[in-house]
């Protein structure tokens, strides 16, 4: 059986059902395809602010604002007994100052659903085995869990499957991240925190209190229930522990914020890894086709930017793909690589910083530094990483460097 479709989407995650939603509610026959059933269970649970914008965009915000997620309208850093709060309400950068933090497995759920009703034909427990890219349209052949198969023929696809990694893997387009592979392990507990300095607001960064490449995660939901994970690299994971739940306890264990706030804890979840997750791509389009999101690159969970570049390369790609499918020229790199990869150039700038410790200096250092600089990284860090007038987005390693060496702004 072929289905004839102007645009067949790989994965219902965040950004395969904002694009499907986006061209869906433009008129187009949109088929979204996904391996497994939903709800399944996804880290990735803390948003940008950025990411309100992009939903709305998508006509999927009123969804997840009826799903009565937890709110978020910050972060709050931990180092020993140093602790530094930042309020996305401090930002540069114009728009949201506050979004979700959300259980993947009912937040990715609700934006598959909201895709169906903008009109997407949404399948699940169907696999991609084959693809055939084209310049004048792709041929898709899609393996379902009872064996039977389909050829799905599109103008366009977008890959959105997130680190299953579809077109990278059937077309050999992956490259080596020139990031360091780390660890993370994690899991879900009902939390139990009763200490009323505690922020529900806001994620919980901590650092390891004696080894600065080891941080922790501390993501509260709504019901009570908290998000728990520590990411470092792989040896030093290795070495505390025999399997994922022994190093998460034991890690946890010798940092004391995260100790105290979860002494109580009860986990609701079995400890759970994933490894090597920093992955990249020469290009992010090829012919007939676009990489969204983690299908493309993942750069590291530290500052949550991943369901953010997720949604901005859906948007970005719905825009082109609109004017492409109406008869227009689409230059895809300068319409959708380029200005993506600003924002991704902007957070890798962030994420180095973390790991070499020169942005850890510029956090904890704050109160030192003009209110002006500050709104300019806090807006970064809200999720506003294509805000070419804020010199941190523009020239991010510059003007981090300089705030780290002068000391003041």
């Amino acid at each position: 059986m072929t289905v004839n479709t102007d645009v067949v989407i790989i994965g219902a995650g965040p950004s395969g059902s904002v694009a499907a939603s986006y061209l869906a509610s433009r008129g187009y026959q949109v088929e979204m395809i996904e391996r497994v059933h939903f709800p399944r269970f996804s880290i990735g649970e803390s948003l940008l602010p950025q990411s309100m914008g992009l939903l709305e965009e998508a006509g999927l915000l009123d969804h997840v604002v009826s799903g009565h997620f937890q709110c978020k309208d910050g972060a709050v850093f931990r180092r020993g007994d140093e602790e530094q709060s930042l309020d996305f309400h401090d930002k540069s950068a114009i728009g949201w100052a506050t979004t979700f933090q959300v259980r993947r497995e009912l937040f990715d759920e609700i934006l598959a659903r909201g895709a169906a009703e903008k009109g997407a034909n949404v399948s699940f427990g169907e696999e991609v085995t084959h693809f055939e890219p084209g310049e004048n349209g792709v041929s898709v052949r899609v393996k379902g869990e009872d064996g039977s198969e389909r050829e799905i023929a599109a103008r366009f696809a977008l890959d959105a499957s997130g680190f299953g990694r579809v077109l990278a893997r059937l077309l050999s387009l992956d490259q080596p991240s020139n990031f360091p592979q780390r660890r993370a392990v994690f899991s879900h507990v009902k939390d139990h925190i009763e200490d009323p300095t505690f922020d529900r607001n806001k994620i919980l960064i901590s650092i390891h209190p004696r080894n600065p490449s080891i941080w922790y995660w501390l993501i509260p939901f709504s019901e009570g229930i908290s998000s728990i994970g520590v990411v470092g690299p792989e040896a030093d994971l290795t070495a505390a522990g025999t399997d994922n739940q022994t190093q998460l306890s034991n890690l946890i264990g010798e940092a004391s914020r995260m100790r105290e706030l979860l002494a109580k804890a009860e986990q609701i979840r079995p400890a759970g890894m994933i490894a090597g997750f920093a992955r990249k791509v020469d290009n992010l389009t090829g012919p007939g086709f676009a990489l969204l999101g983690n299908a493309a690159e993942f750069l590291d969970p530290v500052f949550s930017s991943g369901v953010t570049i997720a949604l901005k390369s859906a948007i970005l790609a719905g825009r082109a793909l609109d004017r492409q499918l109406q008869g227009e020229t689409v230059d895809w790199n300068a319409d959708f690589e380029a200005p993506l990869k600003i924002g991704i150039d902007a957070f890798r700038a962030y994420v180095n910083g973390w790991y070499d410790g020169s942005l850890q200096e510029i956090i904890f250092a704050q109160p030192r530094r003009s209110t002006e600089v500050k709104r300019m990284i806090i807006s970064v860090l809200a999720g506003y990483a294509w805000d070419t007038s804020n010199p941190f987005v523009r020239d991010p390693k510059r003007y981090l460097a300089s705030v780290r060496q002068l000391g003041v702004s």
